[in-house]
């Protein structure tokens, strides 16, 4: 037997190994089940070049557990070691020999998964002791067994050894206990061995009888070493995408459709990627697709080789060709990655285009649950959107779908204002907007349906890409200004009219924190009395502000609607000759009070003009002041008078609640008022 040291630079590497070398501790059963494969694979590369003319038999690699011993051990019958190559490969840490077999048989070589010669100490994160038990395939080879405790002092020392091969036994350490509980190691094959190229063999199977589970003398093969993006598209049916889905999501629901990645010039690539069903709501998952280097599990956190938008679909990528740093748990930035990303970006776009042109009457069905994804990709990748723009799809109001060029042609000649822009109308909620929708329609407008938490944003992204098209919400103002192409008619109301009717109207306006402002317009003797519109630029920022807390300015802005009275309607010029009947003298006797302070205000402007702030006598600025004051308190007393008509006057409550309620605004104790209002009155 002889002792030594391991091949280290300083003494203190070795803790640093055992406890920092991978940013999770059970890692290390990937990496020593993949060292065993690795073995395995290099056999059957030298059997393939006759250079290894025994038979290879079993090449399982076989995991157990000897919880009195408090060992966990994998077992290969791989090509071995011999003494020589654990001083090599084992004793001078980071000289990788999957590198060296590499270069030696680049042609041939089957999958190798390591490269940095560190896989095997990782080990000792859970390991108060590991030995090596080996024996090599070459002819006249010795076993040998090397042991260490965590320290660069080791044993290495001949044994006897029946079969090739190598033994990597573990003994666990007491807190890392949890790796000798077979369901563990069950989480943890499943986890990252379940797709690796050579049969891994944990314990028997299992089967129900007499009321219990009970072992059987059939292995308990835990992968699948011939998964299905390691085949060729032409080799694979419907059904074994399917299969394969419900094989890496067992509890998920059926995607949408599947796209299958195959490139091997200028890099090697594959994968099969699901488009799950999205849902409009918050229930994006990430981190759903499966990052593999030669069938070895890597991450499922992906955002550094493909785009954002793309972590929303399921399934596998395979690489050799992404670099991965030492613990291959996190991906390094070059431009190899950059143009697999860009790759697989054209990729899934080309294959949503061509499945837009094969069957766009079942492209069209999925839209609804395909449009999140598209939209995001459209949002956050830019040369997804040059690309995307050819398929993405509107809907209208009709339940019709359109691309953007196709619904541009079908809107163009109506609903191009007098600027020149082509105006896209659309809701959010065809019930709540319903109103709105069909006066829009009266006038021969279409309407999309942009009920998707990302088509504000969207909206603004296109707008951005065509200057000319603008998007403005059915409700954000009267049908008549939506669209404008010509100059609105004049209103059959006086100034002085409005400025009466806007106390009136105030007085019955709901106190609730939101902001109401009285407008007015004609809209002809048909078009309701009053109705409420949300300006389409606060809004639109409001509704963006619910999503990005950076715009919290507007977020925390109250709401604000305008009422919007219809100077044409019957009603309308009903409430005035009421309001007239009753507050006629009332209001002459204000108008009179007012008439001399105008006057006097007026002469004193006059006094004024042409003069420096500084060159107008102190006497008369205190008397516009004076002046100012008692217009101010006269105004007031008229706005009162007002208001106490309005909040008497039936109608005017009855159509600001109608007004309300056909936003989906008159709810709770207001809204079984308004009801008993309208029997009242009808009776």
């Amino acid at each position: 037997m002889s002792t030594g040291k391991i091949g280290v630079t300083s003494h203190d590497l070795f803790p640093i190994i055992k406890k920092f070398l991978y940013s999770d501790h059970d890692i290390f059963l990937r990496e020593i089940v993949s060292n065993a494969v690795d073995a395995s694979q290099k056999l059957k590369t030298l059997a393939s070049t006759g250079e290894y003319k025994g038979e290879l038999g079993d090449l399982s690699v076989r995991v157990s557990i000897d919880s009195e011993a408090k060992t966990l051990t994998i077992s290969d019958r791989g090509i071995g070691m011999t003494q020589e190559e654990i001083e090599k490969y084992i004793n001078q840490i980071a000289f990788s020999g999957a590198e060296e077999f590499l270069d030696k048989y680049k042609d041939q070589a089957n999958a190798i998964i390591g490269h940095f010669g560190l896989g095997f100490y990782s080990s000792f994160m859970v390991s108060d002791k590991v030995d090596i038990v080996t024996l090599s395939h070459k002819e006249g080879a010795e076993a040998v067994k090397w042991s260490c405790e965590g320290n660069p002092e080791y044993t290495l020392e001949k044994v006897e050894k029946a079969d090739r091969g190598t033994d990597i036994v573990m003994h666990i350490s007491e807190d890392e206990k949890d790796f000798l509980e077979q369901s563990r190691i069950q989480e943890l094959l499943n986890k990252y061995c379940k797709f690796l190229p050579i049969e891994i063999t944990f314990g028997k199977k299992t089967e129900w009888k007499d009321g219990k589970q009970e072992e059987t003398d059939e292995d308990n093969i835990i992968n699948d070493t011939n998964p299905a993006w390691t085949k060729k598209p032409l080799d694979l049916k419907e059904e074994d995408y399917s299969s394969f889905y419900r094989q890496l999501y067992p509890a998920g629901e059926d995607p949408l459709f599947h796209i299958h990645l195959n490139v091997d010039y200028p890099f090697n690539l594959t994968g099969i990627l699901y488009f799950p069903k999205i849902k409009n709501s918050v229930e994006i998952q990430k981190n759903k697709i499966q990052l593999y280097c030669n069938q070895v599990f890597v991450t499922d956190s992906v955002e550094g080789i493909v785009p954002e938008f793309l972590t929303l679909l399921h399934g596998v990528i395979d690489s050799p060709d992404i670099p991965l740093n030492v613990s291959r748990s996190y991906l390094q930035s070059d431009g190899n990655v950059k143009k697999i990303s860009n790759h697989i970006t054209k990729k899934v776009a080309d294959s949503l285009n061509d499945i837009f042109k094969k069957d766009r009457k079942d492209f069209e069905e999925k839209w609804d649950d395909l449009r999140l994804f598209v939209q995001y990709g459209i949002l956050t990748e830019e040369k997804f959107y040059d690309r995307a723009k050819k398929f993405m799809l509107v809907k209208n109001t009709d339940a019709k779908y359109f691309t953007l060029e196709e619904y541009e042609a079908i809107v163009k000649e109506n609903q191009t204002d007098k600027d020149k822009n082509i105006i896209n109308l659309y809701a959010t909620d065809a019930d709540a907007q319903f109103t709105y929708i069909e006066a829009a329609k009266a006038k021969g407008y279409d309407v999309l349906i942009m009920d998707s938490q990302l088509d504000n944003h969207l909206i603004n992204h296109l707008e951005q890409k065509t200057p000319t098209t603008k998007y403005v919400r059915v409700d954000s103002d009267v049908v008549d200004k939506l669209i404008q192409k010509e100059e609105l008619k004049e209103s059959k109301l006086s100034e002085e009219q409005k400025t009466d009717l806007i106390p009136v109207f105030n007085a019955q306006l709901p106190s609730t924190g939101v902001n109401y402002m009285v407008t007015f317009e004609s809209l002809g003797e048909n078009t309701q009395p009053l109705m409420i519109t949300q300006a389409e630029f606060m809004r639109r920022m409001k509704d963006m502000a619910a999503m990005n807390a950076g715009m919290g300015f507007y977020g925390e802005m109250p709401d604000s609607y305008n009422l919007v009275v219809n100077t044409d309607h019957a009603l309308i010029e009903t409430i005035l000759t009421d309001k007239d009947a009753k507050l006629s003298d009332k209001l002459t006797e204000v108008k009179a009070k007012l008439q001399p302070l105008f006057g006097e205000r007026d002469a004193l402007e006059a006094l004024k003009k042409d003069k420096k702030e500084d060159e107008v006598p102190q006497e008369e600025k205190d008397k516009m002041t004076e002046v100012q004051k008692q217009i101010t308190e006269v105004n007031a007393e008229k706005e009162g008078l007002l208001k106490g008509f309005g909040k008497d006057n039936q109608l005017v409550k009855q159509l600001i609640d109608l007004a309300l309620l056909a936003n989906n605004m008159l709810k709770g104790e207001e809204l079984a008022k308004f009801v008993k209002r309208s029997v009242d009155m009808i009776k």
